[in-house]
C-alpha cells in the first residue's frame, strides 16, 4: 500500500523552496503526496525559527498535528527546518508528539528519514550547515504561473540581531549555469513571474567567482523568452552598484520593485548591529534609485526597538518615513535572540517597542494611501489571479505588488480574463489599501 505525506511549510520563500525539494524526493520515491496532513501516514513539518513569532507559529502547529495524531487521523511528525536546526535536542526532548527531526543541512535525506520514522524510529540528523546542494528538482506549491528561484543559501553579513548565520551557514552561491538551466524549466512549464531570492541577492556569486554576479545572472535570466516579470528580493543597500542598477533601470523584464531590508536609519544603531552602511548612504541610494529608475517601488523591512533606540532615534526614523515615502514598509518588533549579540544589549521594553511599530506603521499607512491615489487614471499591467463571484471580481497584482506580501488589485472584465494572463488595467479607485479598476479596452470616460 503506498504510504500518505502531508507537508507543512512556514517562514519564507527561500524556506518554501526547500519543502517543495522535499515534495519531489518523496513522491519520486514512491509516496503519495496528500494536499492536507489530515489522514496522512506522515507529515512533514518544515520550520521557521528566526524570531519569536515563528517560533511560536511552528509550536502551534506541531501541536495541532500531535491532536490530529491522538484522534487517530495522522501517523508521524517529522519536524525539519530552522526550528529543529536551533533546537537540535530541545524539539524531541520537549515535544513528545515529534517522531524525527532534520536539519537544514539534511533536507536531501528526507526519504530516508521518513522511512525511519515510519518503522518506528525516532530519527535525527543534523549534517554540514555550510555545506548544504541547493540544487534539485521541485514540486511547485506556488500557482503555476509564478515560482520563487534561490540562487544562494546562507549569510556572512553576521548583521548582530540575526541568527540567519547560525541556522542556515555562510553565503553559498549556486553556479549561474545550474540557475539558469532550472529556470528554463520553470519557464517551459508555464511559470512567467520569477521571484529570486536568497538571504542576500546582491552578493550572489561573491563567493563563488570573487566577484557580484547578480546583475550577469539577471542579464541571462531575461534572456529566457517564456518569462513576463523578473522581481529581485533582499538586495542589501551596501551593495548596490552602479551595474546592478543599471541592469535593472536597462531590462524591461526586470519590475521595477526593489526589496531592499535597511532596519534603521539612525547611524549609532545601524552601526551596533553591524550594518555595512549609514544613513545617509541609505538616503543617497533611494535618491539615486528614484532618480536612474523612473517610476520604481522601494519595498524595505524597518525594526522597532533595536538597541540604542531612544526617543531620539525614534523620530529620526519616523522622520526618514514621511520625507522618503517608501511605497512598501513591513515593520516587525525587535525580538532579542538567543546566541545574537544583539540580545545582550540594552532595548527599549517590549511595550513600547509595539507601540513604536504601530506608529511606523500608522505614518506608513497614510503613505500607501497617497501612492495608491497617484495610481488612479493610469494603466496599468496586472497579472491576473482568480475571480471571485461574490466581489464579481477578478483579482490580481501590478509590478508593485509582491505575492503574499503587498495588496491587490480588483478588476471587471467584459471578456473572461485567465488565471496566469496578464491584463492591461485602467485604475479608477482604491479602497482599504488595494487598487479597483476596469479592463482598458472595456473602459470609457464619460467625462468626454
Amino acid at each position: 500500500m503506498t504510504r500518505k505525506i502531508g507537508m507543512i511549510s512556514l517562514g519564507c520563500a527561500k524556506n518554501q523552496i526547500n519543502a517543495e525539494q522535499m515534495l519531489y524526493l518523496l513522491r519520486a520515491a514512491g509516496y503519495e503526496i496528500l494536499p492536507d496532513p489530515d489522514g496522512a501516514d506522515l507529515v512533514v513539518i518544515n520550520t521557521c525559527g528566526f524570531i519569536d513569532s515563528a517560533k511560536t507559529e511552528a509550536i502551534e502547529q506541531i501541536l495541532a498535528m500531535g491532536e490530529l495524531k491522538k484522534q487517530g487521523r495522522l501517523g508521524k511528525i517529522l519536524v525539519t527546518g530552522c526550528l529543529a536546526q536551533r533546537y537540535q535536542e530541545q524539539v524531541l526532548e520537549e515535544l513528545p508528539e515529534v517522531d524525527g527531526v532534520l536539519g537544514t543541512g539534511s533536507y536531501y535525506d528526507v526519504v530516508n528519514a521518513v522511512g525511519q520514522v515510519l518503522s518506528g524510529t525516532r530519527y535525527r540528523r543534523f549534517d554540514n550547515i555550510n555545506e548544504t546542494n541547493e540544487e534539485g528538482s521541485r514540486i511547485l506549491t506556488t500557482p503555476d504561473y509564478y515560482a520563487y528561484i534561490k540562487i544562494a543559501e546562507g549569510c556572512s553579513n553576521c548583521c548582530a540581531y540575526c541568527i540567519i548565520p547560525k541556522l542556515r551557514g555562510k553565503l553559498r552561491s549556486r553556479s549561474m549555469e545550474s540557475v539558469v538551466q532550472e529556470v528554463q524549466c520553470l519557464a517551459r512549464d508555464g511559470v512567467r513571474e520569477l521571484i529570486v531570492v536568497a538571504q542576500d541577492t546582491s552578493r550572489y556569486g561573491l563567493d563563488l567567482y570573487g566577484k557580484r554576479m547578480l546583475p550577469e545572472l539577471l542579464r541571462r535570466l531575461c534572456r529566457i523568452e517564456e518569462l513576463v516579470w523578473i522581481r529581485v528580493h533582499y538586495l542589501y543597500p551596501d551593495a548596490m552598484s552602479q551595474e546592478l542598477i543599471d541592469t535593472i533601470a536597462s531590462e524591461p523584464k526586470i519590475v521595477k520593485y526593489l526589496d531592499i531590508p535597511i532596519q534603521h536609519i539612525n547611524d549609532g544603531i545601524l552601526k551596533a548591529m553591524n550594518r555595512r552602511c549609514s544613513g545617509q548612504e541609505i538616503r543617497d541610494l533611494i535618491r539615486k534609485l528614484r532618480s536612474e529608475i523612473p517610476g520604481v517601488v522601494i519595498r524595505t523591512s524597518l525594526i522597532a526597538g533595536l538597541p540604542g533606540e531612544g526617543e531620539a532615534e525614534f523620530e529620526e526614523l519616523c522622520a526618514f518615513l514621511r520625507e522618503y515615502r517608501l511605497e512598501r514598509v513591513g515593520v516587525f518588533v525587535f525580538s532579542p535572540e538567543e546566541g545574537t549579540k544583539a540580545a545582550q544589549m540594552a532595548y527599549p521594553p517590549t511595550e513600547v517597542a509595539e507601540k513604536r511599530a504601530q506608529i511606523l506603521g500608522e505614518i506608513q499607512s497614510r503613505v500607501m494611501d497617497a501612492y495608491n491615489e497617484s495610481c488612479i487614471d493610469r494603466v496599468m499591467q496586472v497579472l491576473c489571479e482568480g475571480y471571485d463571484p461574490d466581489e464579481e471580481s477578478y483579482f490580481g497584482r501590478t509590478f508593485a505588488d509582491s505575492p503574499d506580501i503587498d495588496g491587490k488589485v480588483w478588476f471587471t472584465a467584459e471578456r473572461h480574463i485567465k488565471t496566469g494572463d496578464f491584463a492591461d488595467v485602467r485604475i479608477v479607485d482604491c479602497f482599504d489599501g488595494e487598487l479597483v479598476g476596469i479592463l482598458e479596452e472595456d473602459y470609457h470616460d464619460d467625462s468626454q
